[in-house]
C-alpha cells in the first residue's frame, strides 16, 4: 500500500509539535497556507524561527531551505528545515550565519551563567 505523503507530512508535523511542547514550548501545527493563520510555518512556538518540516527519505535539503527563507521573507525570523527519515532522529539544519546567531546568544548566556556562580 503507497503511503500518502500528505498524510505522512501532517504526522510528522503532529510529531514534531509534540516533541517541542514536551521540551516546554507551546508548539502546534498551523494551517497549511498563509491566508488562514498569515504564518506560512509548519510548526509555530519556538519564537523567532519559521520551521519548514520535512519528513522525507530523498533529502533536498537546499530546496526546503529555499522555501523556508522565501516563506518567511520580511518576519525577523530565521529559516530553519526540520526534517526526518524513516526510523531516524528529527535533525534540523540552518545556514551558517543564522546558526552562529543563535550560538553566540547561547554563549553570552553561558558566560553569564558562569559568572554567577563562585
Amino acid at each position: 500500500m503507497p503511503i500518502n505523503s500528505k498524510q505522512k507530512g501532517a504526522r510528522f508535523e503532529r510529531q514534531l509539535a509534540s516533541r517541542l511542547r514536551e521540551y516546554g514550548y507551546p508548539a502546534r501545527r498551523t494551517a497549511q497556507y498563509c491566508g488562514n493563520t498569515g504564518d506560512a510555518s509548519d510548526v509555530v512556538g519556538l519564537p523567532g524561527l519559521h520551521i519548514e518540516a520535512k519528513a522525507c527519505e530523498q533529502m533536498r535539503l537546499y530546496d526546503w531551505m529555499a522555501q523556508a527563507k522565501r516563506d518567511c521573507t520580511g518576519t525577523g525570523r530565521l529559516p530553519a528545515v526540520f526534517h526526518k527519515r524513516n526510523n531516524h532522529e528529527i535533525l534540523v539544519t540552518l545556514e551558517l550565519p543564522d546558526f552562529m546567531e543563535i550560538y553566540r546568544e547561547y554563549k553570552v548566556g553561558m558566560d553569564l551563567k558562569g559568572r554567577e556562580t563562585p
